[in-house]
């Protein structure tokens, strides 16, 4: 049996990840792959009460390094329960977020610090980083259009001012440049189906030098 693959999707607000990353996960499963699909914060009971905590709209007085290690302590279950046994199953994992969300959205547009936040984290994963991570690249005013046109309630994040939306899509960008050998930029402003064509070829070539 082949060791498990972890792949990651990241990016900002309506940048499209997390279309993709369903779309991918039915894919392989159709092609008879023995994939499961998460997400963070949450995937399991836990990990997802943590997250009503965290993006609930009352709770507009949380500390910023609270929020952190409440996003830390989230990732921490969900990849006990979750994430480790399906590797060590031989399984390919598709997350929607992993590490690279903390390190964007608190370590830099938070202002703590991606070092700062890294350490956090390091503690909580234990090693155990992705494989591959795909970055949907987008324009922050495009991805806040898509999100405002989805119909759905708004979370405290999706309502931070704009600002911070391109604090998050720069620290993105710096987490991209330190991990060149692990995270693949696409151009999310294209059309869904020419992204998921991208992201499909690239997820299931990687799959193929696994094997």
């Amino acid at each position: 049996m082949s060791k498990g693959l972890f792949i990651t999707f990241e990016g900002g607000e309506g940048s499209g990840k997390t279309t993709v990353c369903r779309y991918i996960y039915e894919r392989l499963l159709a092609e008879g792959i023995d994939a499961i699909y998460s997400r963070e914060p949450g995937g399991v009971d836990i990990a997802e009460q943590i997250r009503n905590v965290i993006l609930s709209v009352k709770n507009t007085a949380m500390d910023v390094r609270t929020e952190a290690l409440l996003y830390a302590a989230s990732r921490r279950q969900h990849l006990v329960e979750v994430i480790l046994p399906a590797l060590e199953a031989g399984k390919v994992v598709i997350c929607d977020r992993f590490i690279d969300s903390s390190l964007a959205y608190q370590g830099y547009a938070r202002n703590i610090g991606i070092d700062e936040v890294w350490q956090i984290n390091k503690f909580a994963i234990d090693d155990c980083m992705p494989d591959m991570t795909l970055f949907f690249d987008v324009e922050v005013e495009t991805g806040l259009k898509r999100i405002s046109n989805r119909g759905e309630g708004l979370d405290r994040l999706d309502r931070e001012n704009v600002n911070f939306h391109h604090k998050v899509h720069e620290g993105y960008k710096i987490v991209c440049e330190k991990y060149p050998e692990r995270i693949i930029t696409i151009d999310a402003s294209q059309k869904v189906e020419d992204v998921e064509k991208q992201a499909y070829e690239l997820v299931i070539n990687r799959i193929r030098k696994n094997v």
